[in-house]
């Protein structure tokens, strides 16, 4: 009978999922600290090295064979992601020293994608060997592969530093990993300073490593202390920018071009020209003329910018606007050994912490490569013994061989003659006659002779930790020799730039937001009448707001957020314009519903606002807030009821007089400070009772408020003339019971005039 066990669905899940998470941690997303590599990563190399032998000096093999082999021999997993992770390990632009050489299209800093696997050709680089070159040499702990029919390395017995060299990024379950390159001579100054005074500290290494040197370049903007903490501490954030140089064309009068010459790592080259191209069209930024890039395999894109312009602030703006400049998260948390050699613990480190791993590591396996040599040297010279002690003999040798019934006879006979063991007798036997010469047992002497010194040299060594770590200090250095380049990035702190002002930017003139309807916004230099302006079919003009292109506007909407832009943010056009919910994150059926212009000449004096939902609620709330420029997820000014929403946002002075009207045709007149002003968004009070059916429809401050029934008639609600009661009533009744409210007759859309302003400068960007 099976046996069926009855386990807690709670407990069985927890179990389940910490199986998952820890098999994420340490098979999939984090790198060990010894080799720097993910497994993924060092299961491509392995595959490549032994199975494939794509050794730098070889040929190349189509990338769909090594993954073939990767995923059929030790990664289960998609083949999606073994070529993603060996496309990367070919980008010159992703690792700074790359593991793999690639032929054919393996992407570019632009973003394109590499060419499938089945067009694509790749071998080890030269480097890569230096990772695993020791693997035949016992020098790491093997482990079966998924299905146990083949053995993999646990960890390459790596000859430099690769986790700080290449970097890596990975996400686990509860923790992730983000390790920034570093300059490979260095990192390996580091390595021997420490191997030489091992009681130095992240402090005292940094005099080495300067900090990260990415592949693409770039200026790191950290001083000193900045890049102490981060070191210490195992995480931190490093702010990082494309440089860029001045340079004069011959011929252009009126201009002078902009040379970035290199980008942050991370970024596409192709979204940063994207983006200033967009400020250039959208004229955000009037100083910049065109952009251009005309890289190869140098970045080179170039700005032209107006011949009084100040490249400077130029690059300021760009610096804040675009991914010229961004942060590049450090967070040194890796995979660091155990007693289970199998298994390692995940533990963010610091500097030294690396450092220390790497090269306890690495003395490890000179320690067992050492083992191993010596461990050959003495089969060797056992066998060679027993070829010394028969030299004497031969012709006893032949004879007792002629005499017996076979080998295994011989070998018995020998091994009792001359006191050998099965493995010197085997060897004589299998020895051939041309060995028997005198020149040949001349050579065995004199092998026998070196191989004895040189094992008691690798015992001497075996014997002697100094000489084992000079032994490590010694290869490091060939290492850095051998493959060490020149800093890419610059690590400086400009105290002397000049500081970013949004408004120095914007061209100082007034404009015209136009507001329609279906929600679509554009910005007019001009604008008399505007029943002219050109809209979609269908839709209408609803607001114009005035104002300076450096003072904000508020977008209100009927879920009770505020988005507030600048003026200048709102595109210029001739045409439409374009959909709100594209200068702004709107959720499904949010709309405008109030729009009001913050520049001081039209902003309403009045320090608080009043919206009223459908559901007759009403609350006061400050308009302070909301002339500030908010983010594209914008700001609550209101917490509306499921299935309410708000009618409208209007100025709400304290001594005002609400005008509320519902659809069944009730209106109802109060104070305005009889509803709270409240400090944080709320729902308000009741304003008007209302069936749940029957919404409101409008309301005014200090205004008529003149309605339209479903009959055709017409009726004005005059505030000072019409009885006000308290909040919270019904209302009185407008027209006859039978007839509704059809809608709110408002007056025409007209343009708002404003008061004479400094000339503006510039041309106007939009007439209509």
């Amino acid at each position: 009978m099976q046996d069926i066990q009855t386990i807690p669905l709670s407990e069985e899940t927890q179990r389940r999922y910490l199986n998952y998470a820890l098999s994420v941690i340490t098979s999939r997303a984090l790198p060990d600290v010894r080799d720097g590599l993910k497994p993924v990563q060092r299961r491509i190399i392995y595959t490549m090295f032994s199975d494939l032998r794509l050794t730098p000096d070889g040929r190349y093999r189509k990338c769909a064979k090594v993954v073939g082999d990767v995923m059929g021999n030790y990664h289960p997993h998609g083949d999606t992601a073994i070529y993603d992770a060996l496309v990367r390990m070919a980008q010159d632009f992703s690792l700074r020293y790359p593991l793999v050489d690639g032929q054919g299209n393996f992407g570019s800093l632009d973003g394109d994608a590499a060419a499938s696997m089945r067009y694509t050709e790749a071998k080890l680089h030269k480097i890569a060997s230096e990772l695993i070159s020791e693997i035949r040499s016992k020098t790491v702990e093997w482990r079966p592969n998924y299905d146990g029919t083949r053995s993999e390395p646990v960890v390459l017995p790596s000859r430099l530093p690769n986790l700080l060299i290449n970097g890596t990024q990975g996400i686990a379950v509860g923790m992730a990993t983000s390790i920034p390159p570093h300059n490979l001579g260095e990192v390996i100054e580091a390595c021997v300073a420490l191997i030489v005074d091992p009681a130095l500290e992240s402090k005292d290494l940094l005099k080495f490593i300067k900090g990260p040197d990415f592949p693409t370049g770039g200026q790191v903007l950290a001083s000193k202390r900045d890049l102490k903490e981060i070191y210490e501490a195992g995480s931190g954030s490093i702010k990082l920018r494309g440089e860029w140089e001045l340079e004069d064309q011959k011929g252009r009068k009126q201009s002078q071009t902009l040379i970035i010459t290199s980008i942050p790592y991370g970024p596409t080259k192709q979204s940063i020209v994207e983006k200033i191209g967009e400020i250039i069209r959208e004229r955000k930024l009037p100083q910049m003329v065109d952009v251009l890039d005309q890289s190869t395999t140098d970045v080179r894109i170039e700005v032209e910018i107006k011949k009084d312009a100040d490249p400077a602030l130029i690059m300021a703006y760009l610096y804040k606007n675009t991914a010229l400049q961004n942060n590049v998260q450090v967070n040194l948390t890796c995979l660091v050994p155990t007693d289970n050699p199998e298994v390692g613990r995940p533990e963010r480190l610091n500097l030294r912490g690396c450092l220390r791993h790497f090269l306890d590591f690495r003395f490890e396996v000179v320690t067992r490569r050492f083992r191993f040599d010596l461990d050959e040297l003495n089969r060797r010279i056992h066998i060679l013994e027993g070829y010394a002690k028969v030299y004497d003999a031969l012709d006893e040798v032949i004879r007792i061989i002629r005499k017996s019934e076979g080998k295994q006879d011989a070998a018995q006979k020998l091994m009792k003659r001359f006191e050998l063991d099965e493995d010197q007798v085997d060897a004589i036997l299998e020895l051939k006659l041309y060995r028997l010469a005198r020149l040949e047992i001349l050579m065995i002497q004199e092998e026998l002779g070196e191989k004895r010194k040189e094992a008691k040299r690798l015992e001497g060594m075996l014997k002697s930790d100094a000489r084992r770590w000079t032994v490590v200090k010694e290869e490091l250095e060939e290492i850095a020799k051998a493959y060490g380049d020149k800093r890419r990035t610059k690590i400086s702190v400009s105290s002397d730039e000049p500081e970013f002002d949004p408004n120095a930017y914007i061209v100082d003139e007034d404009a015209n937001v136009i507001v329609t309807r279906d929600g679509w916004v554009k910005r007019v230099r001009e604008l008399k009448d505007a029943s002219s302006t050109r809209t979609r079919e269908g839709d209408v003009v609803v607001d114009v707001l005035a104002g300076n292109t450096r003072s904000p506007i508020a977008f209100f909407t009927n879920f009770g957020s505020a988005y507030v832009a600048k003026i200048v943010d709102i595109p210029a056009s001739t045409g439409y314009g374009d959909p709100v919910q594209k200068l702004f994150k709107f959720k499904d059926g949010e709309r405008i519903v109030a729009t009001l212009s913050m520049d001081p000449r039209v902003k309403p004096q009045e320090e608080n606002l009043v919206a009223v939902t459908k559901g007759g609620y009403g609350l006061r709330f400050a308009m302070a807030p909301h002339t500030e420029i908010s983010t594209r997820a914008g700001r609550r000014f209101a917490r509306v009821a499921e299935g309410d929403e708000i009618v409208g946002v209007r100025a709400a002075p304290d001594d005002g007089i609400l005008v509320v009207a519902t659809a069944d045709s009730h209106a109802l007149v109060c104070d305005l400070s009889e509803i709270n002003v409240l400090a944080n968004p709320g729902r308000g009070v009741t304003v008007i009772k209302t069936p749940d059916d029957v919404p409101v429809v409008g309301f005014t401050v200090d205004e008529p408020l003149v309605l339209e029934s479903d009959k055709g008639k017409t009726e004005e609600i005059r505030p000072l003339k019409k009885g006000r009661v308290p909040r919270g009533a019904k209302g009185s009744q407008v027209f006859p019971r039978k007839e509704k409210v059809a809608r709110v007759v408002t007056p025409p859309v007209s343009v708002p005039q404003l008061a004479a302003a400094d000339k503006p400068e510039g041309k106007a960007e939009g007439k209509d």
